[in-house]
């Protein structure tokens, strides 16, 4: 609306302009008639040359968008007949004029961007007005162009491929054989059989009442308890010898430790063995439901922030990302001299390096309007100061007029 509005104002100031030339000339053919009924020479000299003047320049000015009164005259409406290579012109002058090193270096040296920059992203406000253009655009747009599966697939890789560059039988080796140098193994195996004790007491009665159930009924229950409490007093026997550090059996279950943790640490394929468990229990149904979950567990958290709005954390996490990095490339020179000698080199380089494309893009793009419709938008672009040559035209045609009659006169 505020174009259009525009577009009016203008095509208004050109028709008045217009109006205000053409009534210059009219006043200009009067003063003709007039000079010649009351045979007054100077003014009919005068106005006469000023007609001339003004509809010689008020032919020149319409010749540029159209043709004088419709007719066909050679070399008229010269913009619309001659706009593709206008194109080419205008592309090659802004190409050979302002992309060249010696005009862009001074202008991009006068533009201190980091400098600018690090105040602008200061401000609380104008930190919170690009974390806001994200969070409202960026980021939605984003998790709506992404498909949820290609997202799960790419964890799943990922998580496959990052599990099979783990030796997790070596890794594991390695921290096993931590555990045994610093003798926490031993105190964790007495913990265990202290546990493993206690609860084999609690199931005495449980080995009475099963050996009972097992022994033939003709012993009429006279070895049961015999039995039970030959089994249980074994094994009671074996659990408290087993607690000493010094008993054969912790020695051969702590050679049976430390043998294991150097195959994990050396052999091939105890390593094999191990990283195949992992990778078979990676495959499990339940693992890569988690999996699964944990891309709709990121979606439904970010889009639940990012309805609250002023309170997103996510929101304000930037905009304090931002107005920090801000705070500090104000302070570090270093850091602003870089960025600026980055972007000077980019900006001038690639303009440089593209600037037959960008005269090429020129050129089509003008090749591509209506020429028509180019006429009438440059008509309305200049078509106002144009006027001012008619004007021109007229009086200066008018002054030469006299200068002339004045000449005939003398000589």
């Amino acid at each position: 609306m505020h174009k259009v509005n525009i577009t009016v104002d203008k095509n208004k100031e050109l028709q008045r302009m217009k109006t205000f030339a053409l009534a210059v000339l009219a006043v200009a053919f009067a003063g003709y008639v007039m000079g010649i009924y009351f045979h007054i020479g100077v003014l009919k000299a005068f106005s006469e040359a000023a007609m001339v003047g003004g509809l010689a320049d008020w032919f020149a000015v319409v010749a540029l968008f159209r043709r004088p009164m419709g007719l066909p005259i050679p070399h008229t409406a010269l913009i619309s007949n001659n706009k593709d290579s206008i194109g080419e012109n205008l592309g090659q002058f802004v190409a050979g004029e302002f992309l060249t090193r010696e005009r862009l270096e001074p202008k991009i040296n006068e533009f201190d961007f980091a400098e600018k920059a690090s105040h602008w992203l200061a401000e609380k406000s104008n930190a919170l007005k690009i974390s806001d253009l994200i969070v409202k655009d960026v980021i939605p747009g984003i998790l709506n162009v992404v498909n949820d599966d290609d997202v799960k697939r790419f964890i799943h890789e990922q998580f496959k491929n990052k599990l099979e560059s783990i030796n997790f039988g070596k890794l594991l080796g390695a921290g096993l054989d931590t555990l045994t140098k610093d003798g926490r193994h031993q105190e964790l195996f007495t913990t265990i059989l202290e546990k493993l004790h206690a609860e084999f007491h609690a199931y005495a009665n449980h080995i009475h009442t099963q050996v009972s159930e097992e022994t033939p009924i003709w012993t009429f229950g006279l070895a049961d308890k015999k039995i039970a409490n030959g089994i249980i007093d074994g094994i009671d026997a074996f659990l408290r010898d087993a607690k000493r550090p010094s008993s054969d059996v912790r020695k051969k279950v702590n050679l049976y430790i430390v043998d294991m943790i150097e195959k994990l640490k050396t052999s091939p394929e105890m390593q094999n063995n191990s990283n195949d468990f992992i990778y078979k229990l990676s495959h499990n149904h339940e693992v890569n439901e988690y999996i699964n979950g944990i891309w709709n567990e990121i979606k439904t958290w970010i889009l639940n922030d990012l309805s609250r709005k002023e309170e997103s954390k996510i929101k304000n996490g930037l905009a304090n990302i931002f107005q920090d990095f801000g705070s500090k490339l104000k302070q570090d020179e270093p850091l602003k001299n870089k960025i600026n000698g980055f972007l000077k080199t980019i900006i001038v380089e690639k303009l440089i390096e593209y600037k037959g494309v960008i005269s090429h893009f020129i050129a089509s793009t003008v090749k591509s309007w209506d020429g028509k419709e180019v006429s009438e938008k440059l008509e309305l672009e200049i078509g106002k100061d144009l006027q001012f040559i008619r004007l021109n035209g007229t009086l200066v045609g008018g002054f030469i007029g006299i200068i002339l009659f004045f000449l005939s006169k003398l000589f």
